[in-house]
């Protein structure tokens, strides 16, 4: 029979990134519980697969909303990841920080110790990140960051539209100034998802 200290249920985001936090001091054993199937292929390791497990009962829970009154009614399909890493095993890889606004609302609002300010530091522990602004970006942590290739003409077409409409511009959205068009960035690391399977939950097995 196992036995751990810890048990986690689901390998998503949360449960992969709290048993790598939970075990890394090297004192404590954690068991992770996953309903879903193992992220080893290659639809979900190859980023130019993405839009394909999205549409996967092997892979997604198939969820949709309740219908939208300010969209006819429509039913809209809410991917959740069935799979190791969970819904960060088919999301679009695109990595967006939390407006600081958000957080500092939320401080205001009586959530001690949840300000941008007080959160930051754990940004930064997390993220490795290959560019981005000097004190606001991590690097060496779990979550690899690939910042878009600006040679790509169509991130120039995209970034160079958005100035041409009057909105401001940023070369780091994750940075001091998070609003405005600039290239996006993605949790990608030799051509591969990087997961929060492949970030966190992997390099804890023992």
């Amino acid at each position: 029979m196992l036995e751990a200290d810890f048990v986690i249920i689901g390998s998503g985001s949360a449960g992969s990134a709290m048993a790598y936090r939970l075990s890394e001091d090297g004192k404590h054993s954690v068991i992770v519980i996953e309903f879903g199937g193992t992220d080893m292929g290659p639809l979900i390791q190859m980023p130019s697969a993405l839009s394909i497990p999205l549409n996967m009962s092997l892979y997604d829970w198939g969820f949709a909303s309740e219908p939208e009154p300010h969209l006819g009614r429509r039913v809209l399909a809410t991917p959740r990841g069935k799979v190791i890493g969970g819904s960060s095993s088919i999301n679009g890889m695109v990595y967006v920080r939390g407006h600081a606004h958000d957080f500092d609302h939320w401080a205001e609002q009586g959530a001690t110790g949840w300000g941008f300010a007080d959160v930051l530091p754990y940004f930064k522990r997390m993220e490795d990140s290959d560019g981005g602004e000097d004190g606001w970006r991590g690097h060496g942590g779990p979550l690899h960051v690939q910042r878009g290739t600006r040679k790509n003409p169509l991130y120039g077409a995209f970034v160079e539209a958005g100035r041409q409409a009057g909105f401001e511009l940023t070369d780091d959205y994750n940075g001091s100034k998070q609003e405005g068009f600039g290239p996006m960035e993605q949790t990608i690391l030799g051509g591969r998802r990087w997961s929060a399977a492949n970030a966190y939950l992997k390099p804890a097995l023992k």
